[in-house]
Parts: C-alpha cells; sequence; structure tokens
C-alpha cells in the first residue's frame, strides 16, 4: 500500500479523526462529558477568571475527552483480542478506567482551585 503525503495524508487523516469522533459520540461517558463542556467551557470564559486559568480549564476538559477516546479504543482492541474474560483483558481495561478517573480528577482539582482562588481570593 502507498503512503499518502502532503494534502492528501492530510485529508484522510482528518476522515480518520472525523471516524473516531463519530464511534466516540456513541459512548454513553462521552457524550456526559461533552455535556459537561457545553456548560463548563462557556463558564470558564465568562466568569471572572485570568485568561490562563479559563484555558488551564478548557485544556482540562478537552484532555478529559482525549483520555475517554483512548479508553473506549483499549476497550474495543481488548474486546477483539479477548472476547472471553481474562485477568489481562480484566487488567487493560480497569487501567484505562483509572486514566479517565484521573482525568475527572484533575478537572475537579482545576475547577476547585480556579473557584477557590480566583472567585474567593480571601480563602
Amino acid at each position: 500500500m502507498e503512503k499518502s503525503h502532503g494534502l492528501k495524508h492530510f485529508c484522510q487523516a482528518c476522515r480518520y479523526s472525523a471516524d473516531g469522533l463519530r464511534y466516540a459520540v456513541r459512548e454513553t461517558a462521552f457524550r456526559q462529558e461533552l455535556v459537561v463542556g457545553v456548560v463548563a467551557v462557556p463558564l470558564a470564559w465568562l466568569l471572572p477568571f485570568p485568561a490562563a486559568m479559563s484555558l488551564l480549564l478548557t485544556m482540562a476538559w478537552l484532555g478529559l475527552l482525549a483520555v475517554e477516546i483512548l479508553n473506549t479504543a483499549i476497550e474495543a482492541v481488548v474486546d477483539l483480542a479477548s472476547p472471553d474474560r481474562h485477568p489481562l483483558a480484566k487488567q487493560a481495561k480497569d487501567l484505562a478506567s483509572a486514566a479517565v478517573t484521573i482525568a475527572i480528577t484533575a478537572n475537579i482539582l482545576a475547577w476547585t482551585t480556579a473557584i477557590c482562588v480566583c472567585l474567593q481570593p480571601d480563602l
């Protein structure tokens, strides 16, 4: 198979990414995190936060979406490779889930910090 270059490669990569996003939107957790972002991202820019804090909050949410997509990809590969229950399959899925939990925790910490430091400077 011949490798594409330049604009053709870019267009193919965009199509693959769009396909990936279509798969992701089918996942309940991803849709829930999208809804959170529809509220959280505008709020991050409308509240009186410094621009750097608003950017941090937006990037934390985008990071969560990226980790959720990777979690879904890992689950799909594990299901393909090991349709039967296997301790290593469980371990891979649990580790991917733990990564999502860490990303959610990072978002909670970022929002807590933003609110406490920027909106309540006396705390």
